[in-house]
């Protein structure tokens, strides 16, 4: 028996809003230019946002969506539910602060076809990549993680269709599950902090009411347990609501926060491993981001296609060299057959280079802002094509199964 615990954070949790607000400005110029080159970072503290980065955008239409970039932040923050100037951060009263410029010619030759010393698309950077499944559920994601997503996807739900009037938008989930021989048994401890309004505030102590508490636990936790994993819900399992008592201020008042600070909870919540690159205000060209969403594809149909129960791929490239350095298949032991006949089959399979990645995931389109919150992983939706499960058939053909 072991515990494994995974967190997730809301819409607007300082860190999210920041990633939130840099893809936002990606699918802002990518919507207008396919092939924008963008490596937007984003800061934001109490009444204040700050852009930087490198940006290359080849026509007019792009050219005005970036000079508007500005409304593009303000829209954002706006969505995410930060309207209200008394909370020390909102879309109208914040200053927006530009440091955006051109992507540096020597990383440009590189990536682009025709270019550079090698003549197909580069890799826009060199690193190591990771992608992961397992048949815990049925986005084949792990369980902790899943559920982790799933509550913070209620709390902004019943924030935002008035069920819960005085849940604010910063949050956070922290969910723990206890494992047999590797299979979950049991939920044992859910960790939810929510922002609050002064109207759930008791009086007496100052801190969150035990009605609200229990508001929480019947309105956000048993409706996604029971929705995902009923047979997990047991009167032992553990609830802390609010546990510091009180979370009035919140979002980026509360805390600074930054794109790309919170990598584990976009990807695995830390049971599979992760490359260090962040994904949010990066276009396709970054492998950090399209061979990470590619090694997700692969991993995921690997498992789908019952080869394993568990499945993690490394992908390393080289900035400028188009195919990988590097494929790892480890199946941790669950293996139908030998690993390095389904690392045989998934060369032949799968597209590893950046062209051939961003080609069959459509990826050169606006899609990235729905990716910044809730994970990136074992999600539904237009835009997830890295979730689907199309190569199923082919890769047991190619396994010889």
């Amino acid at each position: 028996m072991h515990l494994f615990t995974s967190e997730s954070v809301t819409k607007g949790h300082p860190d999210k809003v920041a990633d939130m607000i840099s893809d936002a400005v990606l699918d802002s110029l990518i919507a207008k230019d396919p092939l924008a080159r963008v490596a937007c970072e984003t800061m934001v503290t109490t009444g204040l946002v700050v852009l930087a980065g490198e940006v290359t955008v080849h026509n007019d239409k792009a050219r005005n969506a970036l000079l508007n970039v500005d409304k593009t932040v303000r829209e954002t923050i706006r969505s995410i539910g930060y309207d209200d100037p008394t909370t020390g951060f909102d879309h109208c009263s914040c200053s927006v602060l530009r440091a955006l410029h051109s992507q540096s010619v020597d990383i440009s030759q590189g990536v682009t076809e025709g270019k550079g010393e090698s003549k197909q698309q580069g890799a826009g950077d060199q690193g190591i990549m990771f992608g992961f499944a397992c048949d815990e559920t049925k986005a084949l994601m792990p369980l902790p993680v899943h559920l982790a997503h799933r509550l913070t996807a209620q709390l902004s739900e019943v924030r935002e269709n008035g069920s819960i009037k005085w849940i604010r938008p910063d949050g956070k989930s922290q969910v723990t599950v206890e494992y047999c021989d590797n299979v979950p048994v049991r939920l044992h401890t859910v960790v939810i902090s929510t922002q609050h309004s002064e109207d759930v505030v008791d009086k007496k102590t100052g801190n969150i009411t035990a009605k609200a508490r229990k508001e929480i636990v019947d309105k956000v936790i048993k409706p996604v347990v029971m929705e995902l994993c009923p047979k997990l819900w047991n009167k032992k399992t553990i609830f802390h609501i609010n546990p510091t008592g009180r979370f009035v201020i919140g979002g980026p008042h509360g805390d600074t926060g930054l794109t790309g600070r919170k990598i584990i909870v976009d990807t695995y919540g830390g049971r599979g491993a992760h490359g260090g690159g962040a994904f949010s205000g990066k276009d396709p060209s970054k492998v950090d981001r399209s061979a990470s969403y590619m090694a997700r594809y692969i991993a995921k149909n690997i498992v789908a296609a019952k080869l394993a129960k568990v499945c993690e791929i490394q992908l390393s490239y080289a900035i400028g060299v188009a195919d990988p350095i590097s494929v790892l298949i480890d199946c941790e032991n669950t293996a139908v057959i030998d690993e390095t006949l389904i690392e045989d089959a998934v060369k032949k399979v799968f597209p590893l280079t950046p062209k051939g990645i961003v080609s069959h995931l459509k990826l050169l389109r606006p899609i990235y802002g729905d990716t910044a919150h809730d994970g990136h992983f074992g999600r539904k939706g237009r835009g997830f094509s890295w979730e689907k499960t199309d190569k199923v058939k082919e890769l047991r053909k190619a396994c010889g199964l």
